[in-house]
């Protein structure tokens, strides 16, 4: 397929290039929130491009829940030696032993919620001045609320209905002691767009994303993969289905779709034909109707 079917991703490409520019004109100390899904990954990607032939001026920080899919660990670490950059790690396990959090119980907990006190606290103790994710506005509906910059109070907290305009692209990064951004440099992408571009630029992604057979249960509709961290009773029965992940994240709450689709060719019709949101299969978002935004107030990515 000729290039030129693809000026649209040229455009994207662009506009968050240009985001990432100025994040690092107008910030001091600002990092790349990394969880080694195929989002960060892009934003991570074109942050390479954006700063081409000089490394990344950006530290990588990963709020590591203790549960995750051990392929993800070990694309992080691969891509980080690759880099060469600097990788903070914010432990949710650490913030429990500390005492700064509780785990949840029973069959349906999660560390989800937790990495919000880990994730501020880290931001807190490395000085950081602005978090870069790989957020979209097409993922879920509070998602669609966030400007390319996103202001935090000092409390780590967002308020939806106290945001700065953002005309003509010009992003206004000033805030007092204690406060920080979220930049947000490929809000206007969707799924499509994603896989579109890392076909395009032949991006490594983790081999979740492809399908591929796996013990999983029948929990929340969704086929969450077995693990050691995943409570369970008598009435889940482990099965091994063919599947694959739209979206990476806890292993104990990030359910798999039932697929075929092992390259990327694959994915990219598969997900064409999707009518539902990719973090349709995410538990954590099911928890209520405003799941998202209340973590998000509270200070989530």
């Amino acid at each position: 397929m000729s290039k030129n079917n693809f000026n649209y991703l040229d455009e994207l490409e662009s506009e968050a290039i240009y985001v990432l520019r100025e994040v690092h004109a107008q910030f001091q100390n600002p990092v790349i929130l990394f969880s080694g899904g195929k989002d960060s990954i892009v934003v991570t990607h074109l942050a390479r491009k954006a700063f081409f032939p000089a490394k990344i001026p950006f530290a990588l920080m990963h709020v590591d829940t203790g549960h995750n899919f051990p392929e993800t660990i070990l694309f992080r670490d691969r891509l980080i030696h690759e880099l060469g950059a600097r990788l903070i790690v914010g432990s949710v396990q650490e913030s429990i032993d500390q005492g700064r959090v509780a785990e949840e119980r029973g069959k349906n907990a999660t560390r989800n919620t937790l990495q919000i006190t880990t994730l501020l606290d880290a931001i807190e103790q490395n000085k950081i001045d602005c978090a870069i994710g790989g957020g979209r506005r097409d993922e879920e509906k509070a998602r669609a609320k966030e400007r390319f910059f996103s202001h935090r109070d000092d409390f780590g907290q967002w308020d939806p209905k106290n945001q700065r305009p953002e005309l003509w692209n010009l992003f206004n990064g000033r805030h007092f002691e204690g406060e920080h951004f979220r930049a947000f440099p490929i809000s206007n992408w969707t799924e499509m767009d994603v896989w579109n571009y890392i076909a395009r630029e032949d991006i490594a992604i983790p081999s979740l994303y492809f399908a591929h057979e796996r013990e999983v249960i029948w929990r929340n509709n969704s086929w969450i993969p077995n693990s050691e961290f995943l409570i369970k009773d008598e009435r889940d029965k482990v099965v091994k289905k063919k599947v694959r992940f739209r979206t990476l994240g806890d292993i104990t709450i990030t359910g798999g779709i039932e697929s075929e689709a092992d390259t990327l060719d694959k994915i990219v019709i598969e997900v064409a034909a999707m009518r539902n949101t990719e973090r349709g299969n995410r538990a954590d978002d099911k928890r209520s109707e405003t799941a998202m935004e209340d973590r998000k107030r509270q200070g989530y990515f």
